[in-house]
């Protein structure tokens, strides 16, 4: 009787669930076998959202991945069918494209990414977002179009919708006429 007792406590030990970090694997520091797990990376944040400071440094980061690595690997020759603009950081649209292709890149180069990750950014990455920023038609299609000849202008976007502007002008007449000494523009 007394053995059953003790197979019975036995069973019910293994039966219930082990305690934190009690594993034998705990040492090993794998994820799921009793270890912590792994820290999540930062959450990336497209860098039109950034303010200040942080998006800075965001910038001069990606400016040195694209004056470092892209241009000279994938920039190609400035042409009107393929123009490009050395204040690229002042068009927004640009930057915005630039720094979704970073981050992809840095995704896909990870070993993570496997044996096929830098193809997979060259065809469904890259192709893309160049044929976008350097388009004849595109943001920079202002800009330099021959490197003897570098310019730089941005071009005016779309004016606010019609609703945009209704909206704008309600408001404008509830907050009613300026005071007298305030300047009018």
């Amino acid at each position: 009787m007394e053995q059953s007792a003790q197979q019975a406590q036995q069973l019910d030990h293994l039966a219930s669930a082990p305690a934190p970090g009690g594993s034998p694997f705990a040492a090993f520091g794998m994820p799921g076998l009793g270890g912590p797990p792994p820290a999540a990376p930062p959450e990336p944040r497209p860098i039109l959202e950034l303010d200040g400071e942080e998006r800075e440094d965001e910038l001069d980061a990606l400016s040195d991945w694209v004056d470092d690595f892209f241009l000279p690997v994938y920039g190609a020759e400035v042409t009107t069918a393929a123009p490009w603009c050395l204040q690229w950081q002042e068009h927004d649209d640009v930057v915005a494209w630039l720094h979704a292709l970073w981050l992809a890149y840095q995704q896909h180069k990870d070993p993570e990414a496997g044996l096929s990750g830098l193809f997979v950014w060259h065809r469904d990455f890259l192709t893309h977002a160049i044929a976008a920023i350097r388009a004849p038609g595109g943001p920079l299609s202002a800009c330099m179009t021959s490197p003897e000849r570098p310019a730089h202008r941005i071009l005016p976007g779309p004016p606010p919708s019609a609703r945009t502007e209704k909206a704008m002008a309600s408001a404008a007449e509830a907050a009613g006429p300026p005071e007298p000494d305030e300047p009018t523009s």
